[in-house]
């Protein structure tokens, strides 16, 4: 089982994640929707330098423009690109041209009762796919803190061509129940690891280590 740590926001934070075994963390810039978890572009370079290459680093972004999100990850230095947006497919090309060694993650709405939101026939680039619970509400996109249904989401990972991230609402408790039911290549934790509005060192590191428990599908 993969995993991935969302919305680190400093070496410190990073470093819990590297002590728990993640294998990707997830970094975000570049702001369009609601959310407390965005960082600049230098603080995420620091973070990545700091990582270097002991796990997986991905951008996760809101931004829409080709030319923005390359250099971005030229800068920072990230091996993995989170689409968080409904980003046109021609600026997708651009990336996948200009970078096509950066591996893309592309992002499936999913709504709390199981239904698809986002129309997967449109997406033409994709390395991974994350089924995320969104809150139309408060404008979030990620990081909800809501779960959606996850027998559900198992019949879309089923019918998906590419390996498929779950996102949503998950954390240490869940997330073992979770997998069992979706059957996903990965999980995405982003609210789930924090207490008290910040990532929490034990959370992760338990929330690593149930998702990585073998459980009976």
């Amino acid at each position: 089982m993969i995993v991935k740590i969302c919305a680190n926001k400093s070496i410190e934070e990073a470093q819990m994640c590297l002590n728990a075994n993640a294998d990707v963390i997830g970094i975000l810039v570049g702001q369009k929707h609601s959310s407390t978890d965005f960082v600049d572009k230098e603080t995420a370079k620091q973070i990545c330098d700091y990582v270097n290459g002991r796990c997986d680093v991905s951008l996760v972004t809101h931004l829409l423009n080709a030319d923005e999100i390359i250099q971005l990850t030229q800068y920072i230095g990230n091996n993995i690109i989170q689409l968080h947006s409904n980003i046109s497919e021609d600026e997708v090309e651009k990336i996948v041209k200009a970078l096509p060694q950066v591996k893309l993650v592309r992002l499936i709405h999913i709504s709390i009762d199981g239904q698809i939101a986002t129309n997967i026939k449109n997406i033409k680039y994709a390395d991974f796919y994350l089924l995320d619970s969104f809150n139309l509400k408060t404008d979030q996109v990620g990081g909800t803190g809501l779960t959606h249904d996850w027998n559900k989401s198992r019949e879309i990972i089923k019918n998906l061509n590419k390996p498929t991230f779950l996102a949503g609402g998950l954390n240490p408790d869940n997330v073992k129940t979770a997998i069992n039911q979706a059957n996903p290549y990965g999980v995405d934790v982003n609210s789930g690891c924090k207490k008290d509005g910040k990532k929490n060192a034990k959370k992760v590191l338990a929330f690593v280590k149930n998702a990585k428990t073998k459980v009976n599908n």
